[in-house]
């Protein structure tokens, strides 16, 4: 029985989900993403707060965790737990369906086979979407999402960036979008930008 496995370079490190979270053996640290990713997508279930995708050019290749699933998980059902979990159709019968002709919003499930000592790696993939990749952009992306509804359903581009910082993930931009965050917001911490737009919101 082949091993498969699901790489977490981003919040699937430590939210994996209701359906893949029970299926984990083991989580295999110190492993580095064979792409390069940026903040370059606008996700639309984070309010339109920056995402890390894996892009052609810029970003850099980041410490990602290999979520190793339990004996007898085919590739075929991983592949439909991730492509629930990434597109909140967790609990339901729905499949995932590699689009013959993938568009800007499609999610694509990827396979790296013999990838960090595992068969089969599995990771999904969105193309970026934002043109004005510049940290004040990004910053602007960031404290809108806060201030919505994703702000608070911890889902906001201020807490995925917190959540990223404490998995040592790291891209050429991160540092100055996390320095345009405090800025605007005359905050000494992302944690102190983060309360003060709640304060705001109550």
């Amino acid at each position: 029985m082949c091993k498969v496995g699901i790489l977490a370079y981003g919040s699937l490190i430590g939210e994996s989900g209701e359906e893949i979270e029970p299926l984990i053996v083991e989580r295999i640290s110190g492993i580095e993403t064979p792409f390069c990713i940026e903040f370059a997508r606008s996700s639309k279930k984070r309010d339109g707060a920056p995402s890390v995708v894996p892009v052609d050019s810029g970003g850099a290749r980041v410490s990602a965790t290999i979520l190793l699933l339990k004996e007898g998980v085919s590739i075929e059902t991983a592949q439909d737990l991730l492509w629930r979990r990434e597109t909140r159709n967790e609990r339901t019968e729905k499949h995932y369906k590699k689009p013959n002709n993938p568009g800007p919003d499609s999610m694509v499930v990827e396979v790296l086979t013999n990838f960090g000592g595992i068969e089969n790696v599995l990771y999904t993939s969105l193309s970026p979407n934002i043109t004005d990749l510049t940290p004040d952009h990004l910053a602007e992306l960031a404290i809108s999402s806060a201030e919505g509804d994703a702000g608070k359903r911890n889902k906001d581009g201020i807490s995925y960036l917190i959540s990223l910082k404490r998995e040592g993930i790291v891209t050429p931009l991160s540092r100055a979008y996390e320095g345009a965050i405090l800025t605007k917001t005359s905050a000494a911490s992302l944690e102190d930008a983060l309360a003060s737009i709640r304060n705001k919101n109550i």
